[in-house]
């Protein structure tokens, strides 16, 4: 039987890639997870708590940044259930430090994970896309594509460079059905800033006019709202949840 909708989540084992993936899950639904690391911590449990969400659940292990390997998994994933209608381009990495004391490889790996990766599966999805004459492709960008942060050269240039994918692609898809989007999180409660210390977090409290840091479900909220069909008519916007901290 050919699902109603067939979901494909990039980094989507922990943090705000699980909760994206706990909220498009259905009953009527396909959910394909993938991860890097076949040692993360974040596979612990993911089966047990997704798969009674929706029709099925598939692991997958492999980057996006190979784009050979996310071209295969994609058309695989086509091929096994006859089509693709949302992609969430959420998989990242970090490599901080200062940009004098950043190493050409630390650069060069977070570009080709979080942008060169967004990239590797947007294309492999838009084919088929493109041929439905519908889909929804969803990036993950960040605040400090706007904002910039010290120690983040890498991490903003990759988020800033999704926001401008994201409206060209969203220019060359439109007229065949297909959306393209970005979401744009501020400081979410996630492993890295549970780290930090009281005076670290109230510092940075002080700079989000809502008072508090975001939750891993707010940023899946406005995901789940762009691959809805209430989103029709929305297509190379960025949708920013952070609080207030940037307008």
């Amino acid at each position: 039987m050919v699902p109603s909708r067939v979901i494909l989540v990039t980094g989507g084992t922990r943090g705000i890639g699980r909760a994206i993936a706990r909220r498009l899950a259905s009953p009527e639904a396909v959910l394909a997870v993938t991860h890097a690391n076949p040692d993360s911590p974040g596979l612990d449990g993911l089966a047990a708590e997704l798969s009674p969400l929706c029709a099925a659940l598939e692991v997958q292990n492999w980057s996006a940044e190979d784009s050979g390997a996310a071209s295969g998994a994609i058309a695989d994933l086509v091929a096994r259930h006859g089509r693709l209608d949302v992609l969430v381009n959420n998989a990242g990495v970090t490599r901080d430090a200062l940009a004098v004391r950043m190493s050409d490889e630390d650069f060069a790996k977070v570009i080709a994970v979080n942008l060169a990766g967004a990239f590797n599966c947007a294309r492999a999805a838009a084919r088929f896309m493109m041929r439905q004459r519908s889909g929804r492709i969803i990036c993950l960008s960040s605040v400090v594509a706007f904002t910039g942060n010290p120690g983040q050269a890498n991490y903003c240039a990759s988020k800033a460079g999704l926001v401008a994918m994201t409206k060209s692609l969203a220019l060359e898809l439109a007229p065949r059905g297909v959306t393209v989007n970005a979401v744009a999180p501020g400081f979410i409660e996630t492993d890295m800033t549970g780290a930090l210390d009281d005076k670290a977090r109230a510092a940075l409290l002080g700079r989000i006019p809502l008072g508090s840091v975001g939750r891993p479900e707010d940023v899946a909220e406005a995901v789940a709202y762009l691959a809805s069909g209430g989103a029709a008519y929305v297509t190379g916007q960025t949708i920013h949840v952070n609080g207030g901290l940037y307008m």
